[in-house]
């Protein structure tokens, strides 16, 4: 199902981008193909014969503001600039910067995505004045579908963070899922059981009797409260497959398993967790009770829906 939400999500994004990118080339936002006058003040003499000139692009704010139809504060705009002869045409790079005014906020990230620093054209029209000062018209590199390029990568981005997430949960799933096992193995679980069957039977009523799920929401209960989410992670997985083993119906959940499942996400939190603390430092202090309070009460909240919800038809009657 939530493949299905993903795509919708992706599918509806891409059009809306499209749309966006098509009203954006209708109003040609990024006057693709428009010549833009500048004045570029050379750091050393002009040679013709020279492969690469460096310098300094002086743009008037006001021109600018004009051609682009967006104001800018300042009253002249100075960016480095390097001037490359290639094929005999001259290419510009002007190094615009993380600051870029406008339009060339995204641009540079069109035309140099490595370093996403400059912007990238064509000069035409050189004019001399002196040996250190040439005016030209500049002709950049047009800018298209931005919206569906950035749809596209956050996509992709999104991927390779869902892979490093589920490799770096392997390491603590393997270790907490083989503390579990030798744990039951050993009869701890059993004696687990015991301890919190009268703690936890009322939540979850229609579970048998010292069965091996209330010692795996025990220990992913205490997990969560004590801000281990990590370690939380594997022995809720442990709990919900001892839970479906119950499950007369596997397609579809039972009361305890949305019980549970209400119970670990909305965990109370005696302790913050360990990301939380490496972010905040000593500062952390001063959020223990409110996290503390402001989970409980959504773990109130949680058990409460859960109870209503298994009460209520058409679902009453149809899990234990």
């Amino acid at each position: 199902m939530l493949n299905y939400i993903w795509a919708g999500l992706i599918i509806l994004s891409l059009f809306f981008a499209v749309r966006s990118d098509l009203e954006d080339e209708r109003r040609n936002r990024f006057r693709n193909g428009l010549p833009f006058p500048l004045r570029i003040e050379l750091d050393g003499p002009y040679h013709p014969e020279a492969s690469i000139l460096t310098g300094t692009a002086v743009i008037s704010g006001s021109h600018f503001a004009a051609f682009y139809g967006e104001p800018v504060a300042e009253r002249e705009l100075r960016y480095p600039v390097r001037l490359l002869r290639l094929g005999g045409q001259t290419e510009i790079r002007l190094l615009v910067g993380p600051s870029a005014p406008g339009p060339w906020e995204v641009a540079r990230t069109m035309h140099n995505p490595r370093t996403q620093d400059e912007i990238r054209g064509r000069l035409r029209r050189l004019r001399l004045f002196g040996d250190r000062e040439l005016e030209a018209e500049a002709v950049w590199n047009p800018v298209r579908f931005v919206k569906v390029r950035a749809v596209a990568q956050a996509a992709l981005d999104l991927a390779d963070t869902a892979v490093e997430v589920a490799l770096g949960l392997i390491g603590v799933m393997a270790l907490w899922l083989g503390l579990l096992r030798i744990a039951e193995s050993g009869g701890i679980i059993r004696l687990l059981v015991r301890g919190v069957e009268p703690l936890l039977r009322p939540l979850f009523p229609n579970l048998p009797r010292g069965h091996p799920a209330l010692g795996a929401i025990a220990l992913n209960i205490t997990a969560n409260i004590l801000g281990l989410g990590n370690a939380a992670t594997p022995m809720g997985i442990k709990a919900m497959e001892e839970l479906q083993k119950l499950n007369p119906r596997p397609e579809v959940a039972t009361h305890a398993m949305c019980m549970f499942l209400a119970i670990n996400t909305s965990s109370v939190q005696l302790l913050p967790p360990a990301t939380l603390v490496a972010l905040m430092g000593l500062g952390i202090g001063e959020l223990m009770l409110p996290i503390t309070l402001a989970t409980l009460c959504s773990t109130l909240v949680g058990i409460a829906a859960a109870w209503t919800f298994a009460r209520l038809k058409p679902w009453r009657d149809e899990h234990i």
